[in-house]
C-alpha cells in the first residue's frame, strides 16, 4: 500500500502556516518531503509529525530555528543512543540468559526465604544511672 502524501497548500492550511515558512523549513534542513514526477514537494505522514514538532518548538516554547536544528539533532541522536542500548541488551541477554534457562530456573527454586525476627528494644541500665 502506497503512503499518504499531502501537498504543500493542504499542509500550509491544516497547520495554519504560510507555504514559505514550510519552504524554509525545507531549506534549513528541518523537513526533507519527497517531490513528485513533476517537482511538487510532497509530505508524508513522518513530514507531519516533524513539522508538529517544529511548530510546538516555536509556538509553544519560543525556539528559533538554530535551537530547533541542534534540538532535533539531539533527539535523533538520543533516539539512536536508546535503538543501539536496547540491542546492547538483547545481545547481553543471549550472551548470558539464553541457553541457560534450566540454570536459572534451578536457582530460582533454590533460594531459601528469610524474614527476619522481630527486633526487641533492650534498656540500658548503665546510661539510667
Amino acid at each position: 500500500m502506497k503512503e499518504k502524501t499531502y501537498f504543500i497548500s493542504a499542509v500550509a492550511s491544516k497547520y495554519n502556516i504560510h507555504p514559505q515558512t514550510l519552504r524554509l523549513y525545507e531549506r534549513e534542513g528541518l523537513l526533507t518531503p519527497s517531490r513528485s514526477k513533476g517537482n511538487t514537494r510532497m509530505f508524508s505522514e513522518e513530514d507531519l509529525k516533524k513539522l508538529e514538532f517544529i511548530l510546538n518548538l516555536t509556538r509553544e516554547m519560543g525556539v528559533n530555528l538554530a535551537g530547533i536544528e541542534i534540538v532535533m539533532n539531539m533527539k535523533d541522536k538520543m533516539e539512536k543512543m536508546q535503538e543501539e542500548f536496547a540491542l546492547f541488551l538483547e545481545e547481553l541477554k543471549k550472551e548470558f540468559f539464553v541457553g541457560k534457562e534450566e540454570i536459572f530456573e534451578q536457582k530460582k527454586i533454590s533460594l531459601v526465604k528469610f524474614s527476619s525476627p522481630p527486633m526487641a528494644l533492650f534498656k540500658d541500665d548503665k546510661k539510667e544511672k
